[in-house]
Parts: C-alpha cells; sequence; structure tokens
C-alpha cells in the first residue's frame, strides 16, 4: 500500500496566484485617468469646460487621496527633480504674469496633471504600467472609431460639440466631419482633432508591440488592435505624425543595433550613423520641405504655423527672459488672447510649438529648464533601452522589449513638440514625467521597492533579484536562490503577462 512521506521533496500544491479586489481597483484607476489624458479634448467636446475642469480636479483629489492611503514606496531623493523646479518657475510666474488668471487655471491643470503621472508611476510596476496604458489606448481607439462609424450611419452629417448638429463657419469647429467612408478625407477620432488622434494611434501601435514582443497572452488580438491603430493612424493623416513615424522607426533600428554591441567601443560607429542620419533628414527635411509637405498635402509653412511663430516670438521679445506668465493651454476667454491670433476664423490656444510656446510664458529660462526636463528623459530613456539590465556581477540577463517605451514616447514628443503645444499638457506631459520618474524609482524591470510592494499585493512570492539591492556575501546569494528560486526579473511570469 502507498504510504504519503511526512518529509515531501517538494511544496505542497498551492491554488493560483489572484490579485486582490483593491489592486484590481487601483489598475482600473489608473487606466481610466491615463484614458483621460490619451482622450485629450474629448471631455470638453462631450460635456463643456466646465463638467470636463470638475472632472479633472476631483480625479486628481482622487489619486492625491489613493496616495495618502496606500503610501507605496518612494524614494523621494530619487523624484524627477527638474521637473519640480520646471514646475516652481511656472509656479513663480503669478508674481509677474500679464494674465494672473488664466496662469492660475493653467497651473492647476499642470498640477494636476504632474501629480497623476507620479502617481501612476508610483503605485504600478513597469508591467502593469504597459499594460493599463495598452489597455486606454484600446479604449480611445475602439471609442474613436466607434463615434466616427455613428456620426456616419446615424448623424450622417458633421457634428459640433455638445452634439449638435448644424452647419460651422468653418471645418475645424466640427467634432465630427462624418469622413469615415470618404477614404480621401480625414477623420478626427473622438478628440476632435486629426493631429491629436495621429500621435495616440501610433503610440498605440507601440505599446502593442511591445506588448506582443513581451509574451502577453491573446496576441490575435493584439495584432488586430494594431491593425485599427495604423487604420486610425493613415486616415488621421497627420505630417506631424508620419515624421514621428519615422523618427520612431530611426530610433528603434539604432537600439536594437546598440543591443548587438559585444564590445567597449562597438557602439561608436552606430552613434555616428545615428548622428548622420539625423542630421541629414533634418537637413533634408528643410530644404526639400516644398515638395515634401505638398506630397503629405500640407502647405511648406506648415498650414499657417510660421505665421504664429512669428507673432509669438514678436511678444516674446518684449520680455525675453521671464516671460508673460504660464498659460497652457491658452485661454479663449481672456483678452490677451482673444482675438490676438485668428486661423480659420477661430481663437488660436497655442503656439504649434512648445519651444516657442514656453519662451513667450516663461522666457529663456523657462525654455533652459523645459530643456533640462526633456533632456534628463532622453538620457535616461535611452540607457533604460540600451544597457543590459545589471546590478551584480552577473552580465548576462536578457533585455526586456518593456524598455523600449520610453525612448520611442520621447522620439513622438519631441518630433510632434516641433508643430505642436501639446507635449506640454495632456497626455505628452503626463507620459514624459511618469514614464521619466519610473526609470529613476525603478530602473531595473522587476527589481527595487515599488516593483517588490505591488508584487507582494498581489500575493507573488518576492524574486530573488529584488534582494539585490542588499550586499549579499556570494554564499548568502546562492543560499537565497536555493531557497526561493533562480527566476529573473526579466523572465515575464504568466501573472505579469
Amino acid at each position: 500500500m502507498a504510504v504519503y512521506s511526512k518529509h515531501p521533496a517538494s511544496a505542497p500544491p498551492t491554488p493560483p496566484v489572484r490579485e486582490k479586489t483593491g489592486h484590481l481597483l487601483l489598475r482600473g484607476w489608473c487606466i481610466f485617468v491615463l484614458f483621460m489624458a490619451l482622450s485629450g479634448t474629448a471631455w470638453v467636446h462631450a460635456f463643456g469646460a466646465a463638467v470636463a475642469a470638475a472632472i479633472t480636479i476631483a480625479g486628481g483629489l482622487l489619486s492625491v487621496i489613493l496616495w495618502i492611503v496606500l503610501r507605496p514606496p518612494v524614494n523621494w531623493r530619487r523624484l524627477p527633480w527638474f521637473v519640480v523646479v520646471y514646475v516652481v518657475w511656472a509656479t513663480m510666474s503669478l508674481l509677474w504674469s500679464a494674465w494672473p488668471q488664466t496662469t492660475a487655471i493653467t497651473l492647476l491643470l499642470l498640477y494636476i496633471t504632474t501629480v497623476q503621472a507620479l502617481f501612476i508611476g508610483t503605485v504600478l510596476t513597469w508591467r502593469e504600467l504597459i499594460r493599463a496604458a495598452a489597455s486606454a489606448l484600446k479604449w480611445v481607439l475602439a471609442l474613436s472609431l466607434l463615434f466616427e462609424l455613428a456620426v456616419s450611419v446615424f448623424v450622417r452629417a458633421p457634428l459640433l460639440p455638445g452634439f449638435v448638429v448644424g452647419k460651422a463657419d468653418d471645418p475645424i469647429e466640427y467634432w465630427s466631419r462624418d469622413n469615415l467612408f470618404d477614404w480621401g478625407e480625414r477623420i478626427q477620432g473622438l478628440m476632435g482633432n486629426a493631429n491629436l488622434l495621429g500621435p495616440v494611434a501610433l503610440l498605440a501601435i507601440i505599446v502593442f508591440g511591445i506588448r506582443i514582443a513581451s509574451g502577453a497572452p491573446r496576441r490575435a488580438l493584439l495584432y488586430a488592435w494594431i491593425g485599427l491603430a495604423a487604420f486610425l493612424f493613415l486616415r488621421a493623416s497627420s505630417a506631424t505624425a508620419y515624421l514621428a513615424a519615422a523618427a520612431v522607426v530611426v530610433v528603434l533600428a539604432t537600439v536594437l543595433l546598440m543591443r548587438r554591441a559585444r564590445r567597449p567601443g562597438e557602439r561608436t560607429k552606430y552613434y555616428v550613423a545615428y548622428a548622420v542620419v539625423g542630421i541629414g533628414g533634418l537637413l533634408t527635411l528643410w530644404l526639400l520641405r516644398d515638395a515634401i509637405f505638398s506630397a503629405l498635402g500640407r502647405s511648406s509653412d506648415l498650414t499657417g504655423r510660421e505665421g504664429i511663430w512669428q507673432d509669438v516670438l514678436a511678444r516674446t521679445s518684449e520680455r525675453p527672459w521671464a516671460g508673460w506668465g504660464f498659460a497652457t493651454p491658452w485661454a479663449p476667454w481672456d483678452p490677451a488672447f482673444d482675438g490676438w491670433i485668428i486661423d480659420h476664423g477661430q481663437t488660436v490656444l497655442q503656439a504649434h510649438n512648445m519651444w516657442i510656446d514656453v519662451s513667450m510664458q516663461l522666457g529663456f529660462i523657462g525654455v533652459v529648464l523645459l530643456a533640462t526636463v526633456y533632456l534628463a528623459f532622453v538620457w535616461r530613456s535611452w540607457f533604460f533601452a540600451i544597457d543590459r539590465p545589471r546590478w551584480d556581477l552577473r552580465a548576462d540577463r536578457p533585455y526586456s522589449p518593456l524598455t523600449l517605451l520610453p525612448t520611442l514616447v520621447g522620439a513622438i514628443v519631441l518630433v510632434q513638440g516641433i508643430a505642436e503645444s501639446t507635449p506640454l499638457l495632456l497626455w505628452g506631459w503626463l507620459f514624459v514625467v511618469m514614464l521619466g520618474a519610473k526609470i529613476k524609482q525603478s530602473p531595473h524591470v522587476g527589481v527595487g521597492p515599488a516593483e517588490q510592494s505591488a508584487a507582494i499585493e498581489r500575493g507573488e512570492t518576492v524574486p530573488t533579484d529584488d534582494l539585490a539591492a542588499e550586499p549579499l556575501s556570494g554564499a548568502s546569494r546562492r543560499g537565497s536562490a536555493r531557497g526561493r528560486g533562480s527566476s529573473t526579473p526579466d523572465t515575464p511570469t504568466k501573472q505579469d503577462a
């Protein structure tokens, strides 16, 4: 008769790990916050500015309350201090602002966006953050398609904000132009702006591709989502998004080549090639801009943007050092902006270039501070992508596809910032702050206090490599590996996928 040993060689079977309800709700809230940022002006078009502002403020307060209640581990010395200094300088502009009411209102939006970015980067692990971004992007893409489909099938006429069917003085006023079945025309999606839809669709392609490369389940559905994102990207027909896509391809190719380097100094030739391609591309774009933008259906002055830049720079020259006061975006009801620059019969709400915009608002000092924010983000995200994960003597850990996201996002926002000011607010600013702070708090995927605390919340065993921050001896490390297993943080588990 079989007899069970009182000293089994392996642990008894246990039920599969399940996430706690509280953590599921927390991740759902983070998805909603990301959806709000990615959907942009859709909330204003649907419910009006007052309701959209109330939802934004309430969302920021809820995140602050959750942060206080949850108390996730934060290394305060590794906060994105360049971001903090920029926000402080923007706040100080209240002292000399020519439009103090607009400065106060837009500063509140800046505070909320920055806090939300830090909150998400603190409470979610790297894998959870990318999963949450993928979920939010799915909602934006699906609702954009359904919105355009509903307008074309049921309304059968252009739609104004507030779900009003009527005649506009200029097509720029329409929320949807009823162009879904007109294959030669652009669609605007849920945001009501093709230049906002294009970069978001490009971001979705990147995020879904990273999910596939990291071994996520249900890959067939992810390929379908990539197809939808590509369809919306092409139908948005945004020249800025096309240029951003070209930059993403160059950056991605360079990162993958850098990862193939095996000897010191081998990356030098790739850096030289990268610089040649980048500088050559910019020179080609400038010298052949008439032919390139004509092929894209745009004028060589970027659809009137050069005239806007000249007017903004003229105002900048009057206060070159400290600027006129923070205002992102420009408030159309403020006399300083109402009717100042008119395009297609509408008051312009941005400079259509984030650097020129900041120069007018915060002066040369503000431009320098913003440049440090983006320089620090690009620097950290670049080496986060190309350097092999290493925090001890082991030098053969595999690269993680998740580390590609920050540097590719940097390519999008920097190119978009040439012709748009949107990287200063909404999802552009949120992603830069969120990913930059996450790299500083958790420079290795799956390693660090923030990554470890979320794993404990889900009921998972803490990986051995999470203890790498402690100076263990060789014997202690071998004993710890025998006791807990030798999984590496770059090997995704089924739960992480």
